[in-house]
């Protein structure tokens, strides 16, 4: 959507398609870090999102082994226009970017429309095969480029037989709300903090909604079956004893409220082929630490647009384009996942231990004493390795 807001900008004809009838899909990635509300500032787009309903995420804080908590990312100490994570509905962002692209003449956006093959002359893929969903029958769409930007399962990619490289993950996630209620009804006050919380081996991220927690058990890779198998009094225990303060909320939960994400990481060695590019977790799917696949991207979306307008509109597309692409993104891409898969060490440890992984105790120390270190980390999820800006063309 990025991507084709921002070639239909450079005067581009774009046609993007999404296969649903609408956005509305719960538990997709739903932060909107502060680079890409600077983009949207970028592209004139900023008080649009504001009247989405959205909730802040200011810091990142973890329990320590001696009681308390302590922050480890700080994000109001960013030199930033925007200090704090936005954590809005993915489909309201997608709406707002598909009406953006409906006051530029040369995008179209067609929904209902699947795709199922690509179109092959000469050598190199130039176009699409696709199924209008509403009347079921078949289209064919040529194109100079055509972006895969359809998720870690990509249908293109994988048409187009570029192959990737996985990394081992050793857990997946389970996500589900609680209402963030008291045993009388009454509101409670979740803070404006992502607070991971642990007990009896589970660890748990909660992500505040406003009436709401956001939720996310993670639990050993595949493990799943044997939980549900155990029952859903002992999955709301084990819930409960990281959120005592909304355990009534809690023991209404039921396991169709949950969805199971099976968690990977994995990038395509070459992410494009002659005529198709991969962007955003068609190239490189992102493990949810850090809640940064969104800003990844976004990032790639604009980079694309970028390097692609003018030779699309000089009609000097080759593949060394598509491969400037790749080389400007790819090592974002891997220096973020080099940062998760260290991440997902500890954590699979912490299942091999049963133990609540915590910061070493001269770590806490260090912080709550220097407390302008959760900067860092917080520059590093919260604007990302190379952040991409507004081509001028496309600025408003």
């Amino acid at each position: 959507m990025v991507a084709g807001l921002l070639l239909a900008r450079a005067g581009i004809d774009t046609t993007v398609l999404e296969k649903h009838s609408d956005f509305l899909r719960d538990f997709r990635g739903d932060t909107i870090h502060p680079s890409t509300q600077l983009l949207l500032d970028e592209l004139g787009l900023a008080d649009r999102f504001r009247q989405i309903p959205s909730s802040r995420v200011e810091s990142v804080r973890v329990p320590a082994a001696e009681g308390g908590d302590v922050a480890v990312a700080d994000f109001a100490r960013l030199r930033h226009p925007y200090p704090f994570i936005a954590i809005a509905p993915q489909w309201d962002f997608l709406d707002l970017l598909a009406e953006a692209g409906r006051q530029e003449p040369r995008f179209h956006l067609r929904m209902r429309s699947e795709v199922t093959d690509v179109i092959r002359r000469g050598g190199r893929i130039a176009g699409v095969r696709f199924v209008d969903r509403q009347t079921g029958e078949s289209e064919e769409l040529e194109a100079t480029v055509t972006i895969a930007a359809d998720g870690r399962g990509s249908v293109l990619r994988d048409l187009a037989g570029i192959p990737m490289r996985e990394f081992g993950v050793p857990f997946d996630v389970l996500w589900f709300r609680i209402p963030a209620q008291g045993r009388d009804g009454s509101p409670v006050d979740v803070g404006r903090g992502l607070l991971p919380r642990g007990s009896a081996g589970r660890l748990f991220i909660l992500i505040p909604r406003g009436d709401y927690v956001q939720a996310a058990m993670l639990i050993p890779k595949g493990r799943y079956p044997a939980l549900r198998a155990a029952g859903v009094a002992a999955f709301r225990a084990d819930v409960a004893r990281a959120v005592p303060e909304l355990t009534a909320a809690v023991g209404r939960l039921e396991f169709s409220d949950v969805h199971v994400l099976d968690v990977r990481l994995n990038r395509a060695r070459r992410w494009w082929s002659r005529g198709l590019l991969c962007i955003g977790d068609a190239a490189h799917a992102m493990s949810p630490v850090g809640g940064v696949g969104v800003n990844l991207a976004v990032q790639d979306g604009v980079a694309a647009a970028a390097i692609l307008a003018g030779p699309l509109r000089d009609g000097r597309m080759s593949d060394r384009v598509l491969a400037a692409v790749q080389r400007r993104r790819a090592w974002p891409a891997a220096v973020t996942q080099a940062a998760q898969r260290l991440v997902h060490r500890g954590i699979g440890g912490a299942f091999r231990r049963g133990w609540t992984p915590r910061p070493p105790r001269p770590i806490v120390m260090l912080l709550r004493r220097m407390p302008a270190l959760t900067a860092l980390p917080a520059r590093l999820v919260g604007i990302g390795v190379r952040p991409e800006h507004a081509p001028d063309f496309a600025r408003r």
